[in-house]
């Protein structure tokens, strides 16, 4: 029952994708995903849904909108950090050698941790799509090599690290 409702609906659903995602500022493959795994979802709980094109439509619409959310409450990285807005020379050379601290840990890393970084931290905002692709891994592989990866750049980063300034 659950192949013959996927390969009915597949048409279906990425049409449904396809003509949502631009609105939503998401891609077509991302909203499809979400769809499939909350029809995972509904089959465990409540069984197949009586109308399944109905239904589809309208959790292709459901989960545009939740991306349209999340798009309109992220903000893009910046390369300077929020509270860099100082302009006093002494401030600009701590800024200097943090960021230098951090660029010559990221070089010290292991494996393709380096070049996950640089990617990760690059200024061009990139996806994970565009960082699987330019770093030929798989997209699903990149969440748990990213936290591989910056668990160990915590530990190299350490020491390195100064206390914060006392309050009060």
């Amino acid at each position: 029952m659950t192949h013959e409702l996927v390969t009915t609906l597949r048409p279906l659903l990425t049409a449904e994708a396809s003509a949502e995602a631009y609105a939503a500022g998401s891609e077509p493959g991302d909203l499809e995903q979400a769809v499939w795994l909350r029809l995972l979802e509904r089959l465990e709980t409540t069984g197949p849904p009586h109308d399944p094109q109905g239904w589809l439509r309208k959790a292709v619409r459901a989960e545009a909108r939740r991306s349209r959310r999340t798009t309109r409450l992220e903000q893009p990285y910046s390369a300077e950090p929020a509270d860099d807005t100082r302009s006093d020379p002494e401030h600009l050379v701590l800024t200097a050698a943090r960021y230098r601290a951090l660029r010559d840990a990221v070089r010290r890393l292991p494996g393709r941790c380096p070049s996950l970084i640089e990617a990760l931290l690059s200024p061009r905002d990139l996806t994970y799509r565009e960082i699987a692709g330019e770093l030929g891994i798989s997209q699903g592989s990149l969440g748990p090599e990213r936290s591989r990866c910056l668990g160990c750049l915590r530990r190299l980063l350490a020491p390195e690290v100064a206390a914060r300034e006392v309050r009060g």
